[in-house]
């Protein structure tokens, strides 16, 4: 069948069907993970040994317009495992895999620009979140490779944020965007990451002026240790598709949102400008609980949750879905790349 660039109209989503999409000789299928379900959309061969690279070279329009419309694409049954694969597969549908430059969580290179997905804690929830959306660049694409699937959880929950936008209330929605988001992050040794790892340098000179490019404020203190402050809007519109979107850390960095025990604990040994990461409104004013009840209710509420097979690759446009991780027990290797890097200067 052919693939029509129309987007559908509201009325008839809910009565798509598999569907078959031909690019070229290679054939796939488009289902979704449920009935109804179209984010993220599913693709999978319709018959043994089609090539994803080879496809992926044909389609690539298919697959940029598909991402924006739907957010994510998770392509199933291809056996792509490798991590030279799964770049060559990133370089062919969005340009050059990025350095993870910014971090704020911790990974380890596998190859070339390809990372492991997080080293935080099997035991431990990682919020939803737009990867960098606290950065001055950001990447537009996030993809991600199952090579092993865990025992028991591992997920990694997905979710609209246009629709996280749409289902914040009003006045929490307007107050952010009036006002904007502060993120002070703190380095050292010690706890969290450090800033050499963060920035990947060891000169500090490197950093201040990266941290002067971004409109970072920032300062040196005892021991080596870097503050940084910088406000960003809470809301952006995406560079494409101009839809409203919900972008920022406000919740993810905010010590409310870690999981109990992390979070007592770091509330009885720093201050709250001395944790390593905590938001504010732009104007610096405290965030009120309430608010970011209502923030984390809005991501909850829209979050899709699959189990990862191995072989699996899922496309994220960066700017319209979030993405996270459940616990989980027995070894769990899951891939990450990024892409396309994007700033609101671009």
């Amino acid at each position: 069948m052919t693939i029509s660039t129309s987007k559908p109209s509201l009325g008839k989503l809910g009565a798509i069907q598999p569907r078959k999409v031909m690019a070229g000789q290679s054939l796939v299928h488009e289902s979704s993970l449920s009935p109804g379900q179209r984010f993220p959309m599913v693709l999978e061969p319709s018959a043994p040994g089609v090539d994803l690279l080879a496809w992926a070279r044909e389609s690539r329009g298919f697959i940029e317009r598909s991402l924006l419309e739907r957010g994510g694409i998770l392509f199933r049954g291809f056996g792509l495992q490798s991590p030279a694969t799964f770049e060559e597969f990133i370089n062919i549908v969005s340009g050059e895999a990025l350095e993870y430059r910014e971090r704020s969580s911790p990974r380890s290179a596998v190859a070339g620009n390809i990372y492991t997905s997080t080293e935080h804690p099997p035991d431990q929830h990682i919020f939803l979140h737009n990867e960098n959306s606290y950065a001055g660049t950001w990447p537009l694409k996030i993809f991600f490779c199952c090579v092993t699937a865990a025992q028991q959880g591992g997920e990694t929950p997905i979710c609209d944020v246009r629709r996280v936008y749409q289902r914040i209330p009003t006045n929490v929605r307007e107050r952010f965007e009036q006002k904007g988001v502060m993120y002070v992050r703190n380095f050292s040794n010690h706890i969290g990451l450090s800033w050499k790892t963060v920035f990947q340098t060891e000169d500090r000179a490197k950093v201040e002026q990266y941290c002067q490019n971004a409109g970072y404020q920032f300062e040196w203190r005892d021991s080596n240790q870097l503050r940084t402050r910088r406000v960003a809007p809470a809301v952006a519109t995406h560079p494409q598709t101009g839809d409203r979107v919900w972008f920022n850390h406000a919740a993810f960095f905010h010590v409310s949102t870690l999981e109990p025990a992390v979070r007592d604990a770091l509330r009885a040994q720093f201050a709250d400008e001395d944790l390593p990461n905590q938001t504010y409104y732009g104007d610096g004013a405290p965030i009120e609980n309430a608010a970011l009840d209502a923030i984390r209710e809005a991501y909850y509420a829209e979050t899709i949750k699959f189990p990862w097979q191995p072989g699996d690759v899922l496309a994220l446009d960066n700017m319209l879905a979030a993405h996270g991780r459940t616990p989980y027990v027995g070894p769990r290797k899951i891939l990450v790349g990024m892409a396309t890097p994007h700033n609101k200067h671009n």
